[in-house]
Order: C-alpha cells, then structure tokens, then sequence
C-alpha cells in the first residue's frame, strides 16, 4: 500500500500523528509538499500542492496509489480531485470547497439556518445590511487569524482596513455576532456511514478577538444540536472523511461557525484519540484506502480531557519557559507526567531567546498543555500546578 501525503509546512497532526499511523499500517509513504526539508526519514517530492495538476503528474510518473489524503485545510480540494483521478477513495471536492470559503457555506446553509451575512469583496465599500454586532473574518482565512468582533460601522470600517493590508485582494465576511456557548463536534465518515466522535466545549480569550485558549472534552452534544450539525454536514455534502464542525448554541438554537474539513487540530486529535481510545489516526487512514470504519460500540469515556493553549499575553522575547527533557521522553512533546493521577503533556512552541510579536491569534500560543484525567476538577488542578511552576515568562 502506498500513501500518497500531501502537505504544506509540518504540523503535529502529520508527523507526531498521520505518519506513525502510517509506519503502524505497514504503508510505503510518499510525502508531496512545498517544505521538502520538513519531514526527515520519509520519501519527500517538492510539488505544488496547491496545484491538481502537478499533484497529479508527481504521482503518475511515481508509483502507483493506494489512498492519497491531506490533513491541510488550504489543499483539501485539490487532494480530493487527484483521488478522484486515479479511482481512488476521497471526499467530495465540490464539499471541500464549500466547507474552505465560509461565504458558500453560509450561502449553503441558508434552508436550515439563518445567520445573517455579508461579503465583502476587495475594493468595494461597506455595505449598509452589515448585522451589528459583526464578525469580520475572511472568507477562506484558519486560526482566528483576522477575526475581529465590530460594533459599530466604524469598528467595522477599522477591521477591514486592518485586514485588507494583511490580506489584499480576499474576500471577507461580516457576519452577525452568535452569542451563546461554543462547541465542537468531531466527525468520521467511511463514505457509507458517519461516526460522531465526540466534541469539545471550547473557551475563547476576551474580544474582540477570538483566541481559542481551552478546549474541554464535552462528549454530550447540547439538544438537537447533534441532529443539526448533522444536517448541515449533509447539505455541504461532508460524509467522508475526518471533520471538524464548530457552532454556537443560541438562544434560537445551534448555529454553524465553520466547518473544518480535517480532523481537529491544536493537538486536540490526540487527545481525542486518548479518550475514545481507539487508533484514530490509522483509522482515517484506512478509511482513505477504501475500508469502512471498525464497529466502536456505544463505548463510553470515563474521566475528562483538556488542552490548554499557553498564550502570550505581550509583545517581547522568550526569557523562561518550562523544562523539558525531565523524564524518558524524546521529541518535541516532554511528557507524560503524572499529577495526582492526572496525565499531562507539554507541547513548546518557542524557545527561549524567540521574539513574539502578539497577534492576537493562535500564533500567540508559546505552548500546548495536554490533560487526561479522573475528572474535571483533578485535571483543572494538575493544569493550574503545572502553569504556577513552571511558568512561561516575557520580557
């Protein structure tokens, strides 16, 4: 069996997760990428993945395919496509593009939910329709990069000017504001059925920013909000694959975020994979190869799971920042360690020395913190251990 791996810039999912699956599978692994110097030990072509085309001619003048996939939320339709031209299992791509640009899912959406919105188109003014309060983002952005909560048009004016010198030439959308609690609900499909996972009640940093900084596992789904997220991923035609929903209880019930057509990020995915205990990342693998999804039961999860963002809270440069290396442990992970019968690992994502320069994104983040537990309250304080001794510091 030969995996076909697209990517962009190496991620966790993709080497801590998607290529041990692989190696556990027996798979040969052929990585198709613009960062060939990311991935030391696997076969690596430098392709432009962004391209169908050149994915597609890298792979006909290779060996032949057994499952071609990407975790990447910016190259699903282009994977999906190159399946689709060698016979190969896949999603939709006409449901990877609409899940990518947020204006077609709202647009999609429209019979099942209202969420009033409007796109903006490069060069135009702002329209008078905007529902105050707003939430400016663009249409094809990830990670809370360049979403901003406006009150007012003259918020609202600031935001896009804002954005569009970062991002000239996109497309953005303001939307109305959905107040209420926020969750995830995480998906796989086989093509034939589709399998619920589980979810997350997510905690966001103060607005008007929208920085993800705690993900709880919140397997019960509030009423009917199961039943629609379901629905939605029906009308965007998602029903293969690993995907990631977000959406807001309202007080006129849930309503969609956005869909990420990928499993969850943020090291949450391993998390995941801890709680439900099952081999998650092989088990979207082989459904890519055309296997259908192995009978889980109605197997409940005992205990609770958190991850934790560490985010900066100023501009400045790295002076301290948790050991590592404290125990048998390799890799960028330094754990598990045990607190009170609490597993936790720590996941850096700078060095001592670095300069940060706040974005009030998840590019804030300095580390990940991964907590397993008995239940919420051990958890929260092995969490609140772990931060008081060994804090990260700005200067």
């Amino acid at each position: 069996m030969r995996l076909y791996l697209t990517s962009l810039n190496p991620t966790d999912s993709v080497t801590g997760g998607f290529l041990p699956a692989a190696e556990a599978l027996g798979w040969d692994v052929t990585i198709l990428t613009d960062h060939p110097g990311g991935y030391p030990g696997f076969e690596t072509i430098e392709t432009d993945v962004r391209d169908v085309r050149a994915v597609i001619d890298t792979i006909a003048r290779h060996h032949a395919p057994g499952a071609i996939f990407s975790n990447s939320d910016h190259i699903q339709a282009e994977t999906a496509l190159a399946a689709a031209y060698f016979g190969l299992p896949g999603k939709d791509w006409r449901a990877c593009v609409t899940a990518k640009n947020k204006a077609l899912t709202r647009h999609r959406l429209t019979p099942l939910e209202t969420v009033r919105s409007v796109r903006l188109t490069p060069g135009g003014g702002l329209p008078d329709a905007v529902p105050y309060p707003a939430v400016v983002k663009p249409a094809m952005g990830v990670a809370s990069e360049d979403v901003v909560l406006a009150r007012d048009a003259e918020e609202l004016a600031d935001a896009v000017a804002g954005i569009r010198t970062r991002r000239p030439g996109e497309v953005l959308v303001a939307e109305e504001y959905l107040d209420g609690p926020l969750h995830t609900l995480e998906t796989l499909g086989d093509g034939r059925t589709l399998t619920v996972l589980g979810g997350f009640r997510t905690t966001l940093g103060p607005l008007p920013h929208f920085v993800e900084e705690r993900l709880d596992w919140d397997p019960e789904p509030p009423p009917g909000a199961r039943e629609h997220v379901l629905a939605a991923l029906a009308a965007l035609g998602v029903g293969f694959g690993a995907c990631h929903t977000e959406y807001v209880v309202t007080r006129d019930g849930p309503r969609i975020i956005e869909v990420n057509y990928r499993v969850i990020g943020d090291n949450c995915d391993f998390l995941l994979a801890d709680l439900i205990g099952v081999p998650l990342f092989e088990w979207i693998l082989r459904v890519h190869a055309g296997e259908p999804l192995p009978e889980r039961g109605e197997a409940t999860v005992a205990g609770h799971g958190a991850v934790v963002s560490l985010v900066a809270d100023r501009s400045g440069v790295v002076a301290a920042a948790p050991p590592t290396g404290e125990g048998p442990w390799e890799g960028p992970w330094d754990g598990p360690r045990e607190h009170d019968g609490v597993r936790l690992w720590h996941r850096p994502l700078r060095r001592v020395g670095e300069r940060v320069e706040l974005t009030r994104t998840n590019r804030d983040y300095l580390g990940l913190l991964r907590a397993v537990g008995p239940d919420r309250a051990s958890v929260d304080a092995a969490v609140a251990s772990f931060r008081g001794g060994r804090p990260w510091v700005i200067a």
